[in-house]
């Protein structure tokens, strides 16, 4: 297992400063580039160790705070274990941090993020890798379609509404999207309905991106999430076997 090294960075954006976790091999050297949004929950020791997971199998990763605009990390407290079936305050409070990421953020947010991979010593020359949970893979890929000469592959894992109606649906972006996509839908998710996945499907198909959309039988919405009552290790160890595959496909 390799060694890796992590630390907190602060990235300028066109609207302030993001905090962010940045993790890599410990050789110091540069190696290609994996962007990781978060879910709901936000940036905490679970998506840290997931960002660690992936410096081990060789990649410099960055996990930005999507929701720096309310605050540094932790911007909601949280407990070490999230059911919020028992503390349904917690999304009362999330709720409007979910609502404030619209595709114009989206847009300025990801160009600083992949401008301070770009430019990090870190990250190997060339493309990068997104991967995204939950609202995470929703931004995953609207930045494959913001920035197609940066991404060469983009995953999604129990991502919800990626293919509502409306004009800001992130399926639209498809016809830009050059990198290959992966989607691992949970099979009980309100957020992502069977009929979103056809429209999903049918816009990658059409648009002529390579891409794998599957469904997680039995998973519901945050089948990655060890730290949430939502996690099915099945699932994940599948969600993890698909990424890391992408990753080796693409780099």
């Amino acid at each position: 297992m390799t060694d890796v090294q992590g630390q907190s960075v602060d990235i300028p954006t066109e609207d302030g400063t993001a905090d962010a976790y940045l993790v890599h091999p410990a050789d110091g050297r540069p190696h290609p580039g994996v962007l990781l949004y978060q879910d709901a929950f936000g940036l905490r020791p679970h998506l840290k160790a997931m960002g660690d997971r992936l410096a081990e199998a060789g990649y410099t990763v960055l996990v930005p705070n999507a929701f720096y605009r309310a605050g540094r990390a932790p911007v909601v407290e949280l407990p070490e274990f999230i059911d919020l079936s028992e503390r349904p305050e917690i999304f009362e409070k999330l709720g409007p941090l979910l609502q404030s990421l619209t595709p114009d953020v989206v847009r300025r947010d990801s160009g600083a993020y992949l401008r301070a991979m770009e430019e990090s010593p870190l990250v190997a020359d060339g493309p990068v890798a997104v991967t995204g949970y939950c609202m995470g893979a929703r931004m995953a890929l609207q930045t494959a379609g913001l920035h197609p000469e940066r991404v060469a592959a983009a995953a999604g894992f129990h991502g919800g509404r990626l293919a509502v109606d409306g004009p800001d649906s992130p399926h639209l972006v498809a016809g830009d999207v050059t990198a290959e996509v992966y989607f691992g839908h949970a099979d009980h998710d309100s957020s992502m309905p069977p009929e979103q996945m056809e429209r999903l499907e049918r816009a990658l198909t059409e648009a002529g991106v390579r891409h794998r959309c599957e469904v997680y039988e039995g998973a519901e919405h945050g089948f990655t999430q060890a730290d949430t009552a939502s996690y099915d290790q099945k699932a994940d160890e599948r969600h993890w076997a698909a990424l890391l595959d992408l990753l080796e496909r693409t780099f």
